[in-house]
């Protein structure tokens, strides 16, 4: 089922009726395409005093072909406003960040990006930032996001993969954030628009939705992949598999020996590993069955802490290997009905946090990401009202799309973001959930 909202309210009748009477106004947000420029227009480039990023940023934009601005436009719109706050050291020193954002907040077109990049959150003046971007991203609408970066001293020739990102289209649905990339200089893709050719991907709950979109996404960024979804999915799944030019793996991960199975099937280690597989049995705690609980944590929860186990006892996860797992919003906010599926995404997060200073010391990096509304089969089921209020209870004032939270992964089991890790990234367009 599409929204019906948002395409009436982007036609011309419904321009014109959305605006007088105040409703919800969901813009056309900028996807990615092969062969589109990184960024839709000129990137104003801004520093405080003493910052040590900005000199960096415009090497790496420079390099892949974005005009980098000193000066505002006269005329036109900025595709980007990144604003360099290292040199804020102490809360004196925030007025910077009004100097700049105050006079160029309105000349950010649709679909525009904004960036600010800091240095550490333990300091008063730098966890600051997360207040202004955030605010910034309920604030500017059309489409435009607004993100901050931290960057550990050290990291400096490690953010290329990450502004890449951000500046595209594949952040679509994503804003609001806060990434950070820690010390260390990863290696840089051959082609940035392959960045995983020669790689090897494992996805689970690959045969439809949001797995299927992952599969197609890594393959298109060059991985081969491995398709895994439990035998009930077998026609979906070899679908999938087919369409990427990749293997099918019929497999129930809850299943005694599935880590031996696992294992025994690979020819080799893996580069990437995306725990995607997950189940929804909604009921509050109160109305719930046992079967109802255990199932749900088995599936989001336990299978990717086994297989996770199983992988790397059997040094089946290469070194610098990536690993995301995707959780939920709903495991960061809670929600009513979800007990279970909440305690499982929450856990999710859990095992990337605690699991990442190990892993580190392998080059393994592990991140999450959680999906806000995301249109799929699944949404298209709920009640007209929740789904409505899932839509437009977020910044972007629509649901995200699957490819929104493949485009993310793709990031992440990146080679160039090597020194992201134990990293959260919400996909929600800004959900107001837990915000």
């Amino acid at each position: 089922m599409g929204d019906r909202y948002a395409s009436f309210a982007n036609s011309g009748p419904g321009r014109g009726l959305v605006k007088r009477l105040g409703l919800p106004d969901p813009p056309r947000l900028r996807r990615h395409r092969p062969g589109d420029p990184l960024i839709d227009g000129p990137v104003l480039l801004g520093a405080a005093p003493g910052g040590r990023l900005a000199a960096q940023v415009r090497k790496v934009l420079e390099a892949a072909g974005v005009e980098v601005l000193d000066q505002p436009l006269t005329e036109g719109r900025h595709g980007a406003l990144i604003f360099d706050a290292t040199g804020i050291t102490d809360t004196g020193h925030l007025g910077e960040l009004y100097a700049f954002f105050h006079p160029h907040a309105r000349s950010v077109r649709t679909s525009g990006r904004v960036i600010v990049l800091g240095s550490t959150p333990q300091t008063t003046a730098q966890r600051a930032l997360e207040g202004l971007t955030r605010s910034i991203g309920k604030e500017f609408g059309r489409g435009i996001t607004s993100q901050l970066v931290y960057v550990e001293p050290g990291g400096e020739g490690a953010m290329e993969s990450t502004l890449r990102f951000l500046l595209s289209g594949r952040s679509a649905y994503v804003s609001g954030q806060v990434v950070p990339i820690g010390a260390g200089t990863p290696p840089v893709p051959a082609d940035w628009e392959l960045p995983l050719a020669g790689k090897t991907a494992l996805v689970t709950g690959a045969a439809r939705g949001i797995g299927a979109a992952i599969a197609r996404v890594l393959a298109r960024d060059g991985a081969s992949v491995i398709a895994l979804d439990v035998p009930a999915a077998g026609e979906a799944l070899a679908g999938v598999a087919n369409d990427v030019r990749g293997r099918a793996l019929q497999l129930d991960l809850t299943a005694g020996g599935a880590g031996e199975r696992l294992a025994s099937y690979l020819s080799g280690p893996l580069d990437v590993v995306v725990h995607n597989a997950g189940i929804t049995r909604d009921r509050t705690i109160a109305k719930m069955d046992a079967d109802g609980w255990s199932s749900v944590l088995a599936v989001n929860l336990l299978a990717p802490e086994r297989v996770t186990a199983a992988l790397l006892d059997r040094g089946l996860i290469r070194e610098g290997g990536r690993i995301v797992a995707v959780s939920s919003v709903s495991g960061i906010a809670g929600n009513r009905g979800q007990t279970n599926y909440a305690t499982s995404k929450a856990g999710v997060i859990g095992l990337v946090q605690s699991s990442a200073p190990a892993l580190r010391q392998s080059g393994i990096t592990i991140n999450a990401v959680a999906p806000g509304f995301i249109e799929t089969a699944m949404t298209a089921r709920m009640p007209v009202t929740l789904r409505e209020a899932g839509r437009r209870m977020n910044s972007m004032a629509q649901g995200g799309l699957p490819v929104d939270v493949a485009e993310t992964i793709a990031w992440l089991a990146s080679p160039g973001s090597g020194t992201i890790t134990g990293a959260v990234v919400r996909v929600c367009g800004q959900s107001l959930l837990g915000a």
